[in-house]
């Protein structure tokens, strides 16, 4: 008989993250609403826009792209892919992350200038939200508008070199999380890898004629966010606990 041995049961289908958010309604200094450009070096996200409409800007090595969003829009990008929402009216997405709990965990860098990005210490120092509530949003803002200034250099910057113009801030990006690697690889195997896993033990077992994962089912529901309205770089999230923590 086919051994089958599920995991613990927080991790949602293919070990993806879920947050709702809803897209900064704040100006910034280049006269568009939203939210703050940064990268994700390990997970894919995806957006399913709910109400409202507004785009997506991204950059990477293939170019720069500015997509549309309004109701119903689905789009979802790679890791590598720089992006910054904009926000034409009541923007709200439902996001999902790859890798349920890495985002959390610090896969994000935002692109500030290189000046910001020279060790951890000093990209923390400029990143760090401060304040509690309300009073976080000034802090929010100005890390966004720092931000700007780097995405648009970064842009300006590929207009002339291509891809290459990339090549610094991907460097950089990669030393800053490379502490948190061994906290990543932890997530993962206890998320994603293992809901593959299971997977593959499953159908083992229907190769064999056996399934003794179908006696074990059940029903499962996250309870309501841990977090409504918490200050993201995109926007306001209501953040779910996954349970990978």
């Amino acid at each position: 008989m086919c051994e089958f041995s599920p995991g613990p049961s927080t991790a949602l289908p293919g070990g993806i993250g879920v947050s709702l958010l809803k897209v900064y309604d704040i100006e910034a200094p280049d006269g568009l609403v939203g939210g703050t450009p940064h990268v994700h070096l390990a997970c894919s996200e995806g957006y399913y826009v709910i109400a409202g409409s507004g785009a997506v800007q991204t950059l990477n090595p293939k170019g720069y792209t500015e997509t549309p969003l309004q109701a119903g829009t689905v789009v979802w990008f790679d890791p590598g892919t720089i992006h910054r929402l904009v926000n034409g009216g009541g923007l709200q997405i439902l996001t999902l992350m790859s890798n349920s709990g890495l985002p959390e965990a610090g896969d994000a860098v935002l692109t500030l200038a290189p000046e910001h990005l020279t060790d951890r210490e000093t990209y923390l120092k400029a990143t760090t939200l401060i304040g509690e509530g309300e009073a976080r949003t000034t802090s929010a803002m100005a890390r966004r508008d720092l931000a700007l200034e780097g995405y648009a250099a970064l842009r300006a910057a590929y207009e002339v070199d291509g891809s290459s113009a990339l090549d610094a801030f991907y460097q950089a990006a990669i030393g800053l999380v490379r502490p948190q690697l061994a906290d990543w690889r932890r997530r993962w195997e206890q998320g994603a890898r293992r809901l593959a896993d299971e997977t593959g033990q499953a159908l083992d077992a229907l190769e064999a004629g056996e399934a003794p994962h179908l006696w074990t089912a059940e029903l499962h529901q996250l309870p309501n966010p841990t977090e409504y309205g918490r200050h993201g770089m995109c926007g306001r999230l209501d953040v779910y606990d996954l349970g990978t923590t």
